[in-house]
């Protein structure tokens, strides 16, 4: 709106600034009074001056016929022309601002890339790989292995990124990890999760990979009669120096009754891994969390649940659960699958057997090497990040986005990290990753505590919940103390006259509550229960451990159950020292902000106390 017109400024396009004197304010009247100064005429005659000061900051001049001798009035001591220049929105991203041109025919369908609505999808809800691939990050000198029934690595959009020394099929004991031909295509599976993570780009074949410059092997071991422990440790330590994150979208039984895990070899074989593996910043082991669904629950698989691994469940393109999702407290974060349209396009496009391409992989299965493929992204934009950094990094720049649930809502633990039990700490964002990946330091020390442990028995009945307590200082005055949570494992040994009815929360002394294990209609156990069985949590991560835990186990049904709890050890695994205080902060509405000015606070109020209980201890 062009208020005043000066002698100066009255060329059309130009910008000015109303400097008024203090104190003067215009009533409707005053601006009326003043003839063909204003076009159209605002009221301002409801507005404080205040307000009236700000509206006076003319950004453009609307008018090109200003009248030269206009007189201003009184209260307008002069007229300035202005620079105009940009500012942006920190931390928004314009759909239409993106721009990514790739020559592959699916590029445009894959939504999990960049989510333009596509399949009635929501606009925005994607991976954010294109701000990842803008900082030139593409996944260049990282190596990632599909532990699965083989990839086709003739494939032509896989070929040149096949990584040959890295590979090897344990099926067959041979180099040569080709997926076992059968007339239903049942072995492409591998294939099509290899495509997800590394298909190469411009080539005018199926799709483009998540990090399309990435190298990826293939570990054929999931096609014989049965699998064995030696199988299994073999695959997941194969070639840890040359292989950097491995991905597996595989597990016990999704059925919604088994209770199972890595056997004695495997979980060696994994601990050297994230010891060891990568010149002993550790392997990254990237699970799917289960295809169980509302049955299920993923605290019941032993893979998805170990600390050593990065669980990841899914979302549609909408932002709602697939209804195989599993549900549980051992989830890192999630990425994206199909799972509940019927729409064609609804499913992840990726490569297929043979050459082929498809728009119909989906699962908790096409989830995590869209995680494996972010976190080779990462690598790429520092390569000093270890297994645990990757974790740390992957709590901190995830976000809720538009995620959503009916069943379980998002909830802020004692640090206000947000959390969802079924998606974790969110879903991954590459841009955000990368960039705060590029400055991190490496996380403290990790230390290992047993807080305490309730050894006697104590029996459970329908209609009321046992409560137990721990209270622990978390080994403080030790060498294993613990002060900032990263993993919390309750180690149970339960029997119930029907296992799948059992329910069993923990709240931290800070107040959060997980859910350790939710009801599984199709479990009838009355006889194996759990023995020693780590649950575990991730959502109270940060928090200080110190205090009282409380673990509440009872019966969900229809029926009248009973059952015995024998054991509850639990165990707190984290850092002495503040794990984020030294980190360069960018971005000050981040999670990392927050979490850094918190440890900030608790380390003040720490130092103060130590000062007064020294002066005190010094008056006595």
């Amino acid at each position: 709106l062009c208020l005043f017109c000066y002698r100066e400024c009255c060329s059309a396009g130009l910008s000015v600034m109303v400097n008024m004197s203090d104190n003067a304010c215009f009533s409707t009247l005053d601006l009326q009074r003043q003839k063909d100064a204003v076009l159209p005429l605002p009221v301002f005659a409801d507005f404080p001056c205040a307000v009236q000061r700000r509206l006076f900051d003319v950004t453009s001049l609307l008018t090109a016929g200003c009248d030269p001798d206009l007189t201003l009035p009184p209260q307008v001591k002069d007229v300035f022309e202005q620079e105009g220049f940009s500012r942006q929105k920190r931390g928004y991203r314009n759909i239409d601002d993106i721009e990514v041109n790739m020559s592959d025919p699916l590029f445009t369908k894959q939504w999990y890339l960049i989510n333009t609505g596509q399949a009635d999808g929501t606009p925005g809800l994607d991976l954010n790989v294109a701000e990842a691939w803008q900082l030139g990050y593409t996944g260049k000198g990282v190596t990632i292995a599909i532990m699965d029934d083989g990839i086709d690595y003739l494939h032509p959009d896989l070929a040149s990124n096949y990584n040959a020394d890295a590979s090897y099929d344990f099926s067959s004991n041979d180099p040569f990890p080709f997926p076992r031909y059968t007339d239903d295509w049942f072995n492409s599976h591998g294939t099509r999760c290899a495509g997800e993570v590394s298909a190469a780009a411009n080539n005018n074949i199926c799709g483009v990979g998540v990090a399309y410059s990435s190298k990826v092997a293939g570990i054929r071991m999931l096609d014989q009669p049965f699998m064995t422990d030696v199988i299994e440790a073999s695959s997941i330590s194969h070639m840890p120096q040359l292989i950097d994150i491995y991905s597996a979208s595989w597990g016990p039984t999704d059925d919604g009754k088994t209770v199972d895990g890595p056997r004695e070899l495997t979980l060696q074989a994994m601990a050297d891994g994230v010891n060891k593996g990568r010149g002993g910043k550790g392997s990254i082991y990237v699970w799917a969390s289960g295809d169980g669904g509302s049955y299920d629950d993923c605290n019941c698989d032993g893979y998805a649940s170990s600390m050593w691994t990065i669980s990841i469940n899914s979302a549609i393109n909408d932002g709602r659960t697939a209804l195989y999702d599993e549900s549980c407290s051992s989830t890192l974060a999630s990425t994206f699958s199909n799972g509940r349209k019927r729409n064609p396009e609804a499913g992840v496009a990726t490569t297929d057997l043979y050459g082929n391409c498809t728009l119909r992989h989906s699962g908790t299965s096409a989830a995590a090497p869209e995680a494996a493929g972010v976190f080779a992204l990462a690598l790429e934009a520092n390569p000093n990040l270890t297994w645990r950094d990757m974790q740390h990094l992957s709590v901190l720049t995830s976000k809720r986005n538009q995620l959503h649930d009916e069943v379980h809502q998002w909830r802020r633990n004692g640090v206000g990290l947000e959390f969802n039990h079924l998606f974790g700490y969110g879903v991954l964002d590459a841009g955000g990753m990368v960039k705060m990946a590029k400055d991190w330091k490496t996380v403290p020390e990790r230390f290992h505590c047993v807080a305490g442990s309730i050894q006697e028995s104590h029996k459970i009945q329908s209609g009321r919940k046992l409560v137990l307590a721990i209270n622990t200082e978390a080994c403080q005055g030790k060498d294993n103390f613990v002060r900032y949570l990263e993993h919390v494992q309750a180690v149970v040994t339960v029997n119930a006259s029907r296992r799948g009815d059992l329910n069993i929360n923990m709240t931290s002394p800070m107040g959060t509550k997980s859910i350790l294990l939710s009801r599984r209609p199709r479990d009838d156990d009355a006889k194996v229960g759990f023995d020693k069985w780590p649950f575990m949590t991730t959502h109270t991560w940060g928090e200080d451990p110190r205090g009282t835990w409380l673990l509440e186990v009872g019966f969900q049904g229809k029926e009248p159950q009973h059952g015995v709890l024998k054991e509850w050890t639990l165990m707190l695994h984290g850092t002495q020292s503040a794990p984020y205080i030294d980190q360069i902060v960018r971005d000050y509405k981040s999670k990392l902000a927050m979490s850094k000015k918190e440890e900030l606070e608790e380390e003040l109020d720490e130092a103060v106390e130590r000062s007064l209980n020294s002066l005190l201890s010094k008056t006595n």
